[in-house]
């Protein structure tokens, strides 16, 4: 007897080591990077004047290229952690084949795009998409960076590390990656993203800037005030440039809806689902402009792979404009999920006298 509580005993302590030893090890190993970070490297570079008076933008999430249509996800309800080989490639050719197709957008903005990661076969999508991009400016930001994401058990995700890309047909004056506070419970972020947004400074010909903002907020988090506390780094951003009389735009995957969001007409033939965390629409001035294309939905449920009418779609992506910028139109393209579990978005806006 006392034999069998020996043995039970020190069982117990070897697996209380060895899980205290994987606990440190992802502490040790954990990402953590400043508050404010410098994505321009040296560069003799001078930063272009934007001249023109119009501008376009584009805002897409693409899923790291393994959340097309076929795909189902572990996080959301589903089963599958990624898709086979040839499936990721096949998304990853379709995303670029739409990129290397937006010959008039000035501006590019794309989350959850990886630079080397089990999950998507370790392509490198940032090279590949920039090649897709052209000749427009290109800056990343880290904010996911795991040396192993234990889940799901018995088919982990393995090693991580990608972040969001923004992309111009202009050189910046400036690129700075700005982090989110880091709000998920422990030890789970230890494992999730840390986010951020991406800021791009563009000088213009009146002598103010044009501040443009790819954002991805956060998901998987269902605390209202959690979230609220995140887009509070981003507010206090936006409202300092617009004070001192600069333009400004934040594009991206909010994971919330927009204020008072329903959709209209019958969202061209799709489900519409209320997103857990809904933006309040005291959030920002009255004068600020959420702009969304209520028509197409821009993200779906991924709980199973995607059938149109049957999964549940929401709107998480849109634009958020400054009043001294004017909106000529906002559109949502509906891609059918075909390569990303999110549609683009595009915005064309125009410089009002400021």
């Amino acid at each position: 007897m006392k034999k069998a509580i020996k043995i039970s005993f020190w069982s117990l302590l070897v697996l209380a080591i060895i899980f205290g030893g994987i606990i440190a090890f992802f502490i040790a190993t954990d990402f953590r990077p400043a508050p404010i970070i410098s994505l321009m490297e040296e560069s003799h570079q001078t930063a272009d004047t934007i001249k023109q008076d119009t501008l376009v933008l584009m805002s897409w999430n693409i899923g790291y290229a393994g959340l097309g249509k076929e795909m189902d996800f572990f996080y959301d309800g589903g089963k599958k952690v990624r898709p086979s080989k040839e499936m990721a490639r096949k998304y990853l050719d379709g995303i670029k084949s739409f990129v290397q197709s937006q010959d008039s957008v000035d501006f590019i903005l794309l989350q959850e795009i990886d630079l080397k990661a089990k999950r998507s076969y370790k392509m490198n999508e940032v090279k590949e998409m920039a090649e897709a991009a052209g000749k427009r400016s290109l800056f990343f930001a880290i904010n996911y960076s795991v040396p192993f994401v234990p889940v799901p058990i018995t088919q982990p995700m393995g090693y991580v590390e990608g972040g969001m890309v923004s992309f111009s047909d202009f050189f910046p004056s400036e690129a700075t990656r700005f982090a989110y506070p880091l709000i998920a419970p422990r030890p789970d972020r230890l494992f999730l993203l840390d986010r951020c947004f991406i800021l791009t400074r563009f000088p213009l010909k009146n002598g103010r800037d044009l501040v443009v903002i790819n954002t991805h907020n956060s998901a998987f988090v269902s605390d209202s005030l959690l979230m609220a506390e995140e887009f509070e780094i981003l507010k206090v951003k936006m409202l300092e440039e617009y004070a001192v009389g600069n333009y400004v735009i934040a594009g991206g995957d909010w994971n919330a809806n927009p204020p008072n969001f329903l959709p209209e007409g019958d969202y061209n033939g799709n489900k519409f689902a209320v997103c857990d965390i809904r933006m309040n629409e005291k959030t920002m001035p009255a004068t600020w402009v959420w702009a969304v294309d209520a028509s197409v939905p821009t993200n779906r449920y991924n709980d199973k792979a995607f059938v149109k009418g049957e999964n549940r779609t929401t709107t998480l992506d849109y634009f958020l404009v400054s009043p001294n910028l004017g909106i000529i139109f906002t559109q949502t393209v509906d891609l059918g999920f075909e390569d990303s579990d999110h549609n683009p978005v595009f915005i064309k806006i125009f410089l009002k006298e400021n």
